[in-house]
This record gives structure tokens, C-alpha cells and sequence, in this order.
């Protein structure tokens, strides 16, 4: 008994993207060593990097920022970053390695991926405790201080410029600049706000790749749950129903990409095991938005214990 044998007629019936292949998804699962075991559609220079404590995680993740930073400013160059909320416990890292080396981020152009809206498009005011400017400010821009990335050089998906990335970024790819995407996976297997319900609204996988960015997206519920996990204390009356996001015409664009998963919440419970494997997996599809992920250069951090075993274990 599982799943796939009492959904039909189940409240469930209907609620997951209609592109996924939930046989599929459960084939994708296998024995925790053999996670990193390469797929015939991965990137040659695409590489999920196992991580055994969180500590090691947000290091290693932190470093792999800076060293694109410090790269850049090695060969005299712009670097373009697309950032996150979420992973966050890197950003310590990127101020703790840049502060070492001393190294100005004069060079560095930053676009975050996304932010909470309304149906409007409107975002949370910068000073909210919850928008995505606030959380990168107090956790990236402000501790670097002179160092920092210039306030010009910063961007946000406010309904406004979220419509500028396009033709910031490629200007910026235009003069040699690098563009790295740094990016979370989401319980729904979204990249930014990404959703794969998305994936609906375009007739081929092409058109699909080529959108840049959705102004007031709406949010999975599952994505909603998720968040008021992870970063509203359960409370799922502050989470908002929509964002600003970009689309895959953007993150397809980059160059490299630094990846994160560390969905683990204690005494052996997790969220995001199913989502890794489905990403590393599956092979690619738009109904499964990190899907595209491994046909990227670049490296995926992960927590081990989301490698599994994927199995019951009540609490």
C-alpha cells in the first residue's frame, strides 16, 4: 500500500503537476551510495558534492561563492551572481573568506532570484523581516562593509526591474562577464519560484526555456507549507501566495551554478531527500523545473543524510 495505490479518488487526486510521473519519481530513489553515480544526461562538468554536517555544508558552499568572486577579480573581470534566499548559511562564509582576502566586490553584480508579491506584483518593503532584500542585506551586503557589493550593482525582483535582468544580464555577458547561478531546490523541485505547474501554460519544452521571469506567480501549496517551515515558524498565515521570479530563459543562461540542499529538520526527519534524487535523476523535463539542474557546470552541496535511506521511519 502506497501512494500510487490509494490516490485515485483521494484528496490528493489531481494535486501534483500533472507531468509527474510518480512511478518515475519513485524509480529515481536509490541506495544512498550510489547518489553520486553519473547519469548519461549530467553536464561533464556538472558535480554533486556530499556534505556530512551542516558546518561543512555552509564552508564548503561559501567558499565556492568567493572563489568565483576572487576568480573574477584574478582575470580582471565583471561577475554577474544569481542569488537566493534560501539556502543562506553560506553568505557567512562568502564575508568570512572575502573579509581573509581582503577583496572588494566593486566587480561583482548581484540579481536576486526572486521575492514574496502580492497579486499586484507588489513586494514586501525592504525593512520587512521577511522580504529577500532584508534577509541579503543583513546576511551578505551589509557585513562585507566596504567591501561590499556597490548599491547600484544590486538588484531585486520588484515588479519594476525583475524586467530589466534580461538585458542587465546579457550586457553584462556582453562585456566577458561570468554569470553564476546560486540556487536552492525546492520541496516542489522549483528553481527560485519557479513551480513546474508552470510547465502547463507552454506548448514545447523550448518555449518553456526561453521565459525569463513571472511577475506575481503563483506559488504551489505545497511551496507555501514549505516556507512556513522553513522560514516563518510554522506560521503559514505570514506566508505570502505569490512572487516575482525569474524563469529558466535566465537561469539556463548560466555560465556555472553553485547548488544547495540541506532540507534536514532533526531527529532523523527531512524534506528534501525525494527532491535531490528527482533533480539528479529524472532527466529533463519542464514539469520538473530542477530537472535541468545537472546539465549545468557547476556543483550541487547536499547534506548526506538526504541521500537516505528514503524510508519509513515514524516520530
Amino acid at each position: 500500500m502506497n501512494f500510487n495505490s490509494t490516490v485515485k479518488g483521494s484528496a490528493l487526486e489531481g494535486f501534483y503537476p500533472a507531468g509527474w510521473d510518480f512511478d518515475k519519481i519513485d524509480a529515481c530513489i536509490d541506495a544512498p551510495e550510489k547518489i553520486l553515480d553519473r547519469q548519461p544526461h549530467w553536464n561533464k562538468d556538472f558535480n554533486p558534492v556530499k556534505c556530512e554536517t551542516l558546518g561543512e555544508f555552509e564552508t564548503y558552499m561559501g567558499h565556492e561563492i568567493a572563489m568565483q568572486i576572487k576568480l573574477a577579480k584574478e582575470r580582471n573581470e565583471k561577475i554577474a551572481f544569481i542569488l537566493p534566499v534560501g539556502p543562506m548559511g553560506m553568505y557567512k562564509w562568502v564575508v568570512y573568506f572575502l573579509k581573509e582576502w581582503n577583496l572588494s566586490c566593486e566587480h561583482v553584480y548581484t540579481f536576486n532570484m526572486d521575492e514574496w508579491a502580492d497579486s499586484e506584483g507588489n513586494t514586501l518593503a525592504p525593512d520587512n523581516s521577511g522580504a529577500f532584500q532584508y534577509a541579503m542585506e543583513q546576511a551578505l551586503f551589509n557585513p562585507l562593509g566596504e567591501l561590499t557589493v556597490p548599491k547600484n550593482q544590486r538588484n531585486f525582483a520588484t515588479k519594476e526591474n525583475l524586467p530589466t535582468y534580461p538585458e542587465k544580464i546579457d550586457a553584462l555577458k556582453a562585456e566577458g562577464a561570468k554569470l553564476v547561478l546560486v540556487y536552492g531546490i525546492g520541496r516542489m523541485c522549483h528553481i527560485a519560484f519557479w513551480e513546474p505547474t508552470f510547465a502547463a501554460d507552454y506548448e514545447t519544452a523550448e518555449e518553456w526555456e526561453k521565459q525569463p521571469y513571472r511577475i506575481a506567480a503563483k506559488i504551489h501549496p505545497l511551496t507555501v507549507e514549505q516556507n512556513a517551515l522553513t522560514s516563518f515558524k510554522s506560521r503559514t498565515t505570514l506566508v505570502p501566495c505569490r512572487a516575482n521570479t525569474i524563469g529558466p530563459g535566465l537561469f539556463l543562461k548560466a555560465d556555472y551554478a553553485i547548488g544547495g540542499a540541506d532540507g534536514t529538520l532533526g531527529r532523523g526527519m527531512q524534506w528534501q531527500g525525494m527532491s535531490l534524487w528527482m533533480t539528479l535523476r529524472y532527466g529533463t523535463t519542464p514539469w520538473i523545473t530542477s530537472s535541468y539542474i545537472p546539465t549545468l557546470a557547476g556543483r550541487l552541496f547536499f547534506l548526506n543524510e538526504l541521500a537516505g535511506p528514503l524510508v519509513a521511519e515514524c516520530n
